[in-house]
């Protein structure tokens, strides 16, 4: 095990800290457990829930390309697959948002505020 590997994964850029006091406290604060936990817990809502959005629209695009008649296939009326499909595709972007909402409130947030509140009484000091 290297150096390295101890050091906290950067999670965006910096911010511009005023003094080395802000600059520990950051530090300090992004290598927390707690900090660790908070960015644990989104990546393992985030990546599956990505990854089968990306899925479901590609095969969405997929169908269109190359299954031309399976999407032409008529549901209702003048309603078809694909037409079915792609307003489908609208309401996934809405069930994922309202999802990630519910889950964000849940289990982020409460770690979230709880981090803020204790960063924040440092930075004060």
């Amino acid at each position: 095990m290297s150096a390295l590997d101890d050091r906290p994964t950067e999670v965006g850029p910096e911010p511009r800290l005023e003094s080395t006091h802000d600059r520990q406290v950051w530090n300090r604060v992004n290598a927390s457990p707690e900090f660790q936990e908070l960015r644990s817990r989104f990546r393992r809502f985030a990546m599956p829930v990505t990854v089968a959005a990306l899925s479901w629209y590609v095969l969405y695009v997929l169908l269109t390309a190359y299954a031309r008649d399976f999407m032409r296939r008529q549901v209702f009326d003048n309603l078809n697959i694909g037409f079915v499909l792609g307003v489908a595709q609208f309401a996934t972007t809405f069930l994922v948002t309202w999802i990630y909402e519910k889950h964000s409130t849940k289990t982020l947030d409460p770690l979230a505020l709880s981090l803020k509140a204790s960063t924040e009484k440092e930075l004060d000091r």
